[in-house]
Formats: C-alpha cells, structure tokens, sequence
C-alpha cells in the first residue's frame, strides 16, 4: 500500500473562529513539512478559484451558509516551487486543477512546460510534480472565460455539453503538452445524441429547445495552428491524473498520452474493479503495464493515539471529533444539519484508536491501492492535523504493513 496525503487547504469558520489567510498559508507549509518528515510519498492539495462571498451576491448562490473559502489554492505551480526547496522528499500534486478556467488548456499546457523546466534546472532534483486535472468543482469558475451555455440548445443539454467541453479541453491540453503542433480544426468534433442523456426526459428537453441527434457542439476554444513553448521541457518530472468517472474520457486521455485516474473512497467497489479492469486495457503504453496504484483514493482519517488514554478513550475521542468536523462542515455547506448524511459522512470516514483505524483501512483497501490520507478536513488546529498524521504514520502503518505481510 501506497501512503499520500491530501489538503483541502480550506479557509472556514469553525467554531465562530475564521483564520486569516496567511494564517492557513502557514499553516499547510508546516503541514506538508511534517508530512515529508512523515513519509508520505505526494501532498495532494485542492484547488478553488474566485471569492465565494462574491459569488453569495448572487440571487441563487451555490453555498450561501459557508463562512470562508472551500480552498484558498489556485496555482499548485506557484505552490510547489515554494515548498520543493523547503522539503526533502515529498513531492506535489493537484487534486484538481481546473484546465477550463484561467485561460484554458493552451494556457495550462504552456504553464506546466515552463514549470517543468525551471524545475528541472536544480540540481539532483528528480521529484516530480503530480498534475491531477479535470474541470473544475464550481461551474463559476469556469463561466468567465467562456465555458458557459452559449445558446438554448447547449441551456437544455449543459451538463452533457459540459463533459464535451472537457474532452475538448482534454485533447488539446494533453496533445499541445506532449509536444504537437495543432489547431483547434484538428480537434475531435463534438455532437449530441440520445445515448449521452440518462433519461428520456432529459433528451426530450433538448429537443424541445431545438437541437437534433447528431447537433453540432461548436468549439468552445478556436485558434490557429501553434506550438507551445518551453519545447525541451523534461516531461519525465510530469505525470497526469484525470479527475473525471467519464470512462470515454479515460479512454480519450490515454489515446495521446498516459494519464491515471482520481477515484474517491466513497466509490462503490464495483466501480473501482472496472475502472481497473478499463485501464488495465486503455492505458496509454507509454506509462507501462496499469497499476492499482494509479488510481488514488481518498479517505478522511481521524486517529487519536494518545498514550495518555486507553484504547477506549482514544476510540471515543476520535468518534467525536469526526461527527463534530463532519456536523459543522455539512451545516457551513447547507446551512442545516441532515442526520442521515452525518451517519453517511461517518461511515466514509475512519475513525478510532490505530488498531482500529488500521483495521478498517485493511477491510476497505487493496493491499496495493494508494490512498489519500485526509486530516485537515474542518480542522484549524494545525498541531492537531500534524499530531495526527504523526500518529498514523507511527502507529496505525505498522499494522497494517503487519496484516498486509499475513502477521
């Protein structure tokens, strides 16, 4: 088993208490500090754009209750030159960069080369930098640079016609990154039909409003035949995640180069094993033979190994610190608090003293899965984030390499 870490990296009132922002700046340096002292392999951190008390003007906001900002991150470039040279070993990741907003995937493709290359001057630095990419958490952030509906026809059809605009910006993303020189007429055509709709309702929606099996979605990036530069950027320091379930995505993205696949542990088991079995098949062969662990999984952990407590007290404690997190995240996103979806943000979590932790982690994981170990979720207290991934690491690891190696 593989062990990274995962940051939401979240500005949020807890507690009526709201950091300021280089107090939470601050405080995911010293995170990822302590991670790398750790041993985890990759810090994953979110990534958001745009105010959110700005977009709660609006008359319909998306999250009008929550105090803050779901992620101050929004340049997991910028992030990792500054904390490469403030660490040994970890390296970053992205989960997720938005390839649609800022630009669009021309300007994301051209801002990884030159990362890459300014990277690859320093000397005996062979991390790598983790570039998990896919459209974005909150259509807002991708509406000013124009991945918007544009007629009636793509209103009634957006969220399919949002998923085009993703292969598209996929496409032109991974081939202007791996070196091609293209225009945007070299890019797939995109059109609607029937099957891409879940229900009949929703096709006849379309319909309704004018469009036609087979309807023409026009590019939603036009431009001349170009080459993006730095040229001699060493792509060996890159590899690409794709944070998307469209398997025809997956597919699209390992036909120009190899790209793995963000998963979350909540996914039904199901799921996973074809997903698996589906980039055993497509994946690209330039990355070699497919590996479970490409495919990261998420998972909220809350650990509590304090010598001071039995086992029993440190169950209890763990227990309710995460119904506490999970209660004030659920109430700061929906403005209330749902008993059902706090008994279902628990059983996603795990939870307890190590053995028990350790346990459930082996219960729910492959022996060779990768996870994402979570432990800043609703959590301002930087010492007790770190606290617990020094316990995890020191205490719940070790068994369960143990009962990975059948002891």
């Amino acid at each position: 088993m593989k062990y990274d870490i995962f940051f939401s990296f979240s500005r949020m009132e807890i507690d009526g208490y709201l950091p300021s922002e280089a107090e939470v700046f601050g405080n995911l340096v010293d995170q990822i500090k302590a991670a790398d002292d750790c041993g985890f392999e990759t810090a994953w951190v979110g990534e958001a754009h745009f105010a959110l008390r700005e977009e709660q003007r609006k008359d319909v906001p998306l999250l009008p209750h929550f105090r803050g900002e779901v992620c101050l991150n929004t340049d997991i470039l910028q992030l990792a030159h500054y904390v490469y040279p403030r660490t040994r070993r970890i390296q970053m990741g992205s989960a997720i960069r938005n390839i649609l907003c800022n630009g669009g995937p021309i300007a994301h493709a051209e801002a990884i080369r030159t990362f890459l290359t300014l990277h690859g001057l320093t000397e005996q630095e062979g991390r790598l930098i983790h570039i998990g990419f896919g459209t974005g958490r909150f259509e807002f952030s991708n509406a000013p640079f124009g991945v918007r509906p544009r007629n009636a026809i793509e209103e009634a059809a957006w969220p399919v016609v949002r998923g085009l605009a993703m292969r598209q910006g996929a496409e032109i993303f991974l081939r202007l990154l791996r070196g091609d020189a293209l225009s945007s007429q070299d890019i797939a055509a995109q059109r609607l039909s029937r099957p891409q709709f879940r229900t009949e309702e929703a096709w006849q929606h379309v319909l309704a409003a004018g469009g036609e099996e087979g309807q023409p979605i026009p590019p939603f990036w036009t431009f001349d035949r170009l080459r993006i530069i730095p040229e001699e950027a060493p792509l060996e320091l890159l590899r690409l995640t794709l944070g998307s379930h469209d398997p025809q995505l997956q597919k699209l993205a390992n036909w120009f180069y190899p790209v793995r696949v963000f998963n979350l542990s909540v996914t039904p088991r199901k799921v996973l094993e074809e997903t698996h079995q589906r980039m055993r098949e497509c994946y690209h062969p330039a990355g070699g033979p497919w590996r479970r662990d490409y495919l990261p999984r998420t998972v909220m952990v809350f650990v509590e190994a304090d010598p001071g407590l039995t086992p029993t007290e440190q169950s209890h404690r763990a227990e309710a610190r995460a119904e506490a997190a999970i209660r004030a995240y659920q109430h700061a996103m929906e403005g209330t608090i749902d008993e059902e979806k706090v008994v279902n943000g628990m059983s996603n979590a795990v939870f307890g003293n190590p053995e028990q932790v350790a346990t459930e982690i082996a219960s729910r994981f492959h022996p060779d899965d990768r996870i994402m170990a979570w432990f800043d979720f609703n959590d301002n207290d930087n010492e007790r984030v770190i606290r617990g991934m020094r316990a995890f690491k020191a205490h719940v690891v070790p068994l369960l390499e143990r009962t990975h190696a059948g002891g």
